[in-house]
């Protein structure tokens, strides 16, 4: 472990002896709830939005993953809080959400290019030439299983009832999460998922997209977990050419995709779930897929 990791991770844990700052407790639909902010001692230490119903618990759990930004200033700059009205909405159907902010973001911004794969900014994918689809999607995943470990030891969380969601590389993410079929985790649900979206920041240019649709078949092969797959028709990172060509790569090789092409929404359909305006439009269909897998 280098110097600076080690100085951050005893950091977080110091954080830890504090009390948790809850930002403020509501009722909202008959069910109340609690939003916090809570430093993960994970072996690589991160912040993370939390939210859940009040009282003592134990809840199912839900973790949301974001998604990546090649850029390291733009990470520097990432908001600590993101998906807050998604992330509410599964809270008030008496989920405990957990949002971590990846390594390398925000206040954890230590870009170290030859730490690579795990540095503290940990799923890149390196050269278009050549891109690593599968073991950044893995390496995230990894992070997932932290936090699963983590809140059950901290006995927060009801065994085998996790939820995870991911937008865009946090959706790649828990398809690889997919491919490992953990125990405790029930479901997984993907909002434009995919890597190597808009290269040069040119729309529907992706980094290399018969790797990344060879990939999703890689981890169709071994992944048995229930999915619900949700893009949109003016995603300009994932377009529904590319994400057809996934889902059916996914599914030929024995993965389980429901697979949902929604219509435009704004001017950018890769961003919607962090939308409170389009929660109206994907709860029913979250909540059909998720009352199926009770």
């Amino acid at each position: 472990m280098g110097p600076l990791l080690a100085i951050l991770r005893r950091f977080m844990a110091a954080i830890l002896v504090l009390p948790v700052l809850a930002l403020h407790a509501h009722a909202e639909d008959e069910v109340r709830i609690q939003e916090e902010i809570w430093a993960l001692p994970l072996p690589l230490p991160m912040f993370a939005y939390l939210v859940r119903p009040v009282g003592e618990g134990p809840f199912p759990l839900v973790i949301m993953n974001h998604g990546v930004s090649l850029n390291p200033t733009d990470r520097s700059f990432f908001p600590l809080v993101e998906f807050r009205d998604a992330a509410k909405w599964f809270a008030k159907r008496g989920n405990l959400v957990v949002a971590p902010v990846g390594s390398g973001y925000g206040a954890t911004a230590i870009d170290i290019p030859d730490r690579a794969l795990y540095g503290p900014f940990f799923s890149k994918i390196g050269k278009c030439i050549n891109p690593n689809f599968l073991d950044a999607g893995l390496a995230v995943a990894q992070v997932d299983l932290w936090i699963i470990d983590y809140m059950a030891a901290e006995k927060r969380i009801i065994p085998n009832n996790v939820v995870v969601v991911g937008q865009s590389a946090g959706g790649w993410a828990a398809i690889a999460l997919s491919s490992m079929n953990p125990p405790p985790v029930k479901a997984i649900i993907t909002f434009a998922a995919g890597r190597g979206g808009r290269v040069g920041g040119k729309p529907n240019n992706n980094c290399a997209p018969d790797k990344l649709v060879e990939a999703t078949a890689d981890f169709g092969r071994t992944s048995r977990v229930p999915m619900l797959w949700i893009y949109l028709e003016n995603d300009t990172f994932f377009g529904p050419a590319l994400s057809r060509r996934m889902r059916d790569a996914f599914t030929a090789a024995g993965g389980k995709a429901e697979y949902h092409l929604m219509p435009p929404f704004g001017n950018e359909g890769h961003f919607f779930i962090g939308s409170p305006d389009a929660v109206p439009i994907w709860s029913p269909l979250v909540a059909k897929f998720l009352d199926a897998q009770k």
